[in-house]
């Protein structure tokens, strides 16, 4: 295996060709196991993965004291190697319940003071707010986040699930380095004019759901009972029809993983790896057993072959379902 590194855009820092996606380790995903969490964040640290992907509202900041509680107790080379990229504004019931976003400027700031706090750390690396907040002018949101640059709390400004227009909003107030954005074999929907337009600006993409949430993983079966709460039990993918037709996906790409010698999640996520240079797939293994076979993905080269093959298995387009259900897709920018 080895462990490229890419630049988060023009403006960004240098990490791992492979980043770790840290939510499932607290929220949505049922039940997570603390220490296995933190040994398997100490693993990928080992192995060379140096970004690592939180938010503040992941299980209303244990998410961030858990990757807190890793990096201290890493070596200490690993620890000043690591990456933190922090998403905030998601405001949170105490029973959990989600209610908007907020991008105001005192909020912003607010936000940061806390992170910092539950983090350990004296700066952030990637800041950005997780959804837009439809109130307020991203200009806004983003200067405040400027602030804190020049102010050496937080180190490059980030954006998460917006569109062209917005990305060239924000891009005009201040540099951004990186644009959070589902994107796999089955969630393209950033080919049309997300990806031209950040390649156009110089800004990175991390890429999340590179699994889909498990769905192309090669190990979710249609029989799998899901934990209230566990996301995945309200995702229109995993219900019903939509599941079986996805499923049937995934036995399409297994068949090609298996002429390779590989996993169908490697396979997935090699084929996000292909995308571009300036593409950073984020892996969501909870598990040191689920991130060796991530970092398997690196070791496997795509050819015009079979990159043709992946594309007649899994057009675009071809999953049945909304990636979110229909009160979180209201959320998710598209201008």
């Amino acid at each position: 295996m080895t462990m490229h590194k890419r630049t988060l855009g023009t403006t960004g820092p240098q990490v791992s060709a492979l980043g770790l996606g840290c939510m499932g380790m607290s929220a949505l995903y049922g039940e997570a196991d603390r220490a296995e969490s933190i040994a398997t964040i100490h693993a990928a640290l080992d192995a060379g993965i140096t970004l690592l992907d939180t938010g503040d509202f992941y299980a209303m900041g244990h998410n961030e004291m858990l990757i807190g509680e890793a990096l201290r107790t890493a070596p200490a080379a690993l620890r000043e190697q690591a990456r933190v990229s922090v998403k905030f504004g998601a405001l949170r019931d105490p029973d959990g319940a989600w209610s908007g976003y907020d991008g105001r400027p005192a909020a912003v700031k607010n936000f940061a003071a806390y992170s910092l706090q539950r983090l350990g750390v004296d700066h952030i690396d990637v800041y950005r707010i997780a959804r837009l907040d439809p109130d307020v002018p991203v200009e806004e949101t983003v200067g405040a986040i400027a602030e804190l640059v020049e102010k050496g709390y937080v180190r490059h400004i980030g954006l998460s699930e917006v569109g062209a227009a917005t990305i060239r909003r924000a891009a005009a107030t201040a540099p951004i380095s990186d644009l959070q954005i589902e994107y796999s074999l089955i969630s393209r929907g950033i080919e049309d004019e997300v990806l031209p337009t950040t390649r156009e600006l110089g800004i990175a993409v991390t890429a999340y759901g590179v699994l889909s949430r498990g769905l192309i993983s090669g190990h979710f079966t249609s029989d799998r009972r899901l934990a209230p709460n566990d996301f995945r039990a309200m995702s229109p993918r995993f219900q019903g029809e939509n599941l079986q037709h996805n499923l049937g996906l995934v036995e399409a790409l297994r068949a090609i993983a298996a002429h390779k010698g590989v996993t169908v999640a490697q396979i997935a996520i090699a084929w996000v790896l292909s995308r571009g240079e300036d593409i950073v797939p984020l892996v969501g293994a909870r598990t040191r057993e689920r991130l060796a076979e991530s970092l398997g993905a690196l070791d496997v080269t795509l050819d015009e072959a079979d990159l043709d093959a992946i594309e007649r298995a899994v057009p675009a387009d071809a999953a049945a379902g909304d990636r979110y259900p229909a009160a979180q897709m209201a959320h998710l920018g598209s201008k």
